[in-house]
């Protein structure tokens, strides 16, 4: 077989990515004409037919559907081998995406072995976990903190590293001297702040609830937890949340901790993708956050 053009297949992926040629030839700033040729000399090349047109959609043919998964680890690899290059000035670029409601504290916890290091660029992003794993499968991002793992499938595997758990507590204003709280006696007069039901978190509450029969007074679900932490600190409420999320407030009394759940906590990862080379830089920060994570286990 002759050599496979790779700028064939480039047009071929996004023609595929697209599902419509005129949209592929737009993106592409290319004429219909010249697309469709670029697309015939790669399927004479094979030797079969990689589209079906059905009206005015195209349809991947069961060896399209493999020349596509071929395609993206090929360009998935050359943004990769783009982005090494571009770490290999001092320390580097560290490209972070975040989830969005993931605690700042953490984030901060976990990023500050380099905050200060003056040859460390950090590129900050945060947005879905959908949103942040497309740009970690395209290499534009280089690792992704999540609160939640990613579940791979037959097109993608992913890596999730533990970083860190952290004990749920439930804070609120400071409580009278002399006055213990207990956990099942006490909270189902309180007026509550929670995480949304889409939380890891909120998820073994509730089921911790319905096994001992509790019903908490729930006064406000918050998918944020930075406005949960702001809530916390200003509505007279009491939060259901990672300790390491109101540290500063703690420290200050500006909250007390009430108690610590029982069999409730909130566990971090760092999400990347299989590759052939990772950063140096990122390689040190997961390390570090092993380090933190096995002394604290050892910690009695």
């Amino acid at each position: 077989m002759s050599r496979l053009n790779y700028h064939h297949l480039h047009y071929f992926w996004a023609v595929a990515s697209e599902g419509h040629l005129t949209r592929a030839a737009e993106r592409l700033h290319v004429s219909q004409s010249a697309l469709s040729a670029q697309i015939r000399q790669l399927e004479e090349q094979l030797g079969q037919p990689l589209f079906l047109r059905e009206g005015r959609k195209l349809q991947l043919t069961e060896l399209g559907a493999v020349v596509m998964r071929y395609a993206e680890e090929i360009f998935a690899l050359g943004n990769e081998l783009l982005a090494t290059a571009a770490s290999g000035q001092g320390r580097g670029t560290l490209r972070i995406g975040s989830v969005a409601t993931l605690s700042r504290n953490f984030q901060e916890w976990f990023l500050q072995p380099v905050l200060k290091e003056a040859d460390v660029r950090l590129v900050l992003e945060s947005g879905s976990l959908d949103e942040l794993l497309q740009r970690l499968k395209a290499h534009e991002l280089d690792v992704v903190l999540s609160n939640r793992p990613a579940l791979g499938d037959d097109k993608q595997s992913w890596r999730c590293r533990t970083l860190a758990r952290q004990p749920v507590v439930l804070v609120g204003p400071p409580r009278p001297e002399g006055r213990t709280f207990q956990f099942e006696r006490d909270l189902p007069a309180l007026p509550l702040l929670v995480p949304s039901r889409k939380s890891e978190i909120r998820l073994r509450f509730d089921l911790l609830c319905e096994e001992l029969a509790l019903q908490p007074a729930i006064r406000a679900e918050v998918d944020d937890m930075a406005m949960l932490r702001l809530l916390a600190r200003d509505a007279g409420c009491v939060a259901l949340l990672p300790a390491i999320v109101v540290r500063d407030e703690l420290g200050k009394g500006l909250l007390q901790q009430y108690c610590v759940v029982p069999r409730v906590e909130e566990t971090f990862y760092a999400i990347t993708v299989q590759r052939q080379y990772l950063p140096p830089l990122l390689q040190d920060l997961l390390r570090m956050a092993a380090d933190d994570q096995a002394r604290s286990l050892a910690a009695p």
